[in-house]
């Protein structure tokens, strides 16, 4: 059976990349986990690999395209003469082939979506289609109840420019708008003694010879560790439920430059202490480098944001989307330690966040 690898996401809303690397041709058997391509955003290179075994049956970009996020990029199968889908040549666009079905144009109307901008998987664009690509973008196929339509901006009557997004700010536009459309934002803060943190940090640091702090780390790992023990933390609202997440994906912010980037380490829960501290480190040089694969900035489930090298006292982080609480850390020019939490009072109130603030202010096992 032939399957398609898809475009991946390499920021929240990069509705496009471009295609820098081929490594792969039609006919050419290829293996679970092979680079098959790479492409590229204004800040990041990210590499394409084959999900499984096969044979390559199809390619449907040249490099130096600019190809659609979720497209299929090529087609893999378990014989070399496997029919392809969807007709397509190895020069072909993967963009929509045909006319949404009924129920796809009542999505598409809903969420004011051009349907020619969705890659479709066969002859028309189906409900799947429209789902997948809602989700890459970090959106749901229902229209929120309370959403209200926003009129759209008009150019000052000031002289100026128009000047094109970076893939970076439009992620922004769509984490904002997630925050403003869906979410019921709250915001708590509490100052705290940072004495047994840095005692415990300076512990761990001599225990496992690190050149470098683990504070932030540790003090996310401590966040993990509390979304363990409260799923409230670490879900979001569906409808009308509650989803509570299995994975705990960290999602922890990396000011890269003039880039700032929500790197996400996956299934924290699954790590241990130290596991988590390196991997905390391993992701954000990654970040240094812009180098982050599409695993690494989406998907979180919870996250934490510090300012303190900026000696801010105070900053109100944006809830990115299908989240319900982020952490800002912030120490003031003064040394007034604060933590505080943009949260989601849909599904947490103000009890909930205290007690996490609270636990999170000193670490779970003191030295």
């Amino acid at each position: 059976m032939a399957n398609p690898i898809h475009v991946p996401r390499v920021n929240n809303n990069d509705d496009e990349v471009k295609l820098v690397s081929l490594r792969v041709v039609v006919g050419e058997k290829i293996s679970r986990g092979q680079l098959v391509a790479e492409v590229e955003t204004d800040k990041a290179v990210v590499e394409v690999e084959a999900p499984n075994d096969g044979f390559v049956l199809g390619i449907l970009a040249n490099v130096d395209d600019v190809i659609a996020v979720g497209s299929v990029l090529l087609w893999i199968g378990e014989r070399a003469d496997e029919p392809i889908p969807v007709a397509a040549s190895s020069n072909e666009r993967a963009t929509t082939t045909g006319q949404p079905t009924a129920k796809a144009r009542q999505i598409l109307k809903e969420h004011g979506l051009d349907a020619n901008a969705i890659p479709a998987s066969g002859e028309r664009l189906t409900v799947d289609d429209i789902e997948r690509y809602l989700a890459n973008r970090g959106k749901d196929a229902t229209v929120p109840a309370h959403a209200v339509p926003r009129a759209a901006e008009t150019k000052p009557d000031i002289p100026g420019e128009l000047r094109d997004l970076r893939s970076e700010e439009r992620a922004m536009i769509a984490t904002v708008a997630w925050h403003r459309d869906v979410a019921v934002p709250g915001y708590i803060e509490l100052e705290y003694d940072p004495a047994p943190w840095e005692t415990y940090s300076k512990a761990f640091s001599e225990r496992n010879k690190l050149l470098l702090s683990p504070l932030l780390s540790l003090m996310s790992w401590r966040l993990v560790e509390l979304a363990k023990e409260t799923p409230h933390l670490n879900s979001t609202i569906i409808g009308n439920q509650r989803y509570e997440y299995s994975a705990v994906n960290f999602g922890f912010t990396v000011q890269a430059g003039d880039t700032l980037y929500l790197t996400v380490t996956r299934d924290a829960q699954a790590m241990d202490e130290i596991g988590f501290v390196n991997a905390m480190g391993e992701i954000q040089r990654r970040a240094a480098t812009h180098k982050l694969g599409p695993q690494e900035v989406q998907g979180t489930t919870i996250s934490f944001s510090s300012m303190a090298r900026w000696k801010v006292s105070r900053h109100i982080p944006v809830l990115p989307p299908r989240t319900a609480i982020m952490i800002a850390h912030a120490v003031s020019i003064d040394g007034r330690c604060v933590l505080g939490a943009s949260y989601d009072h849909r599904v947490l109130n103000g009890f909930h966040v205290v007690t996490a603030l609270r636990k999170l202010s000193k670490p779970g096992n003191p030295v």
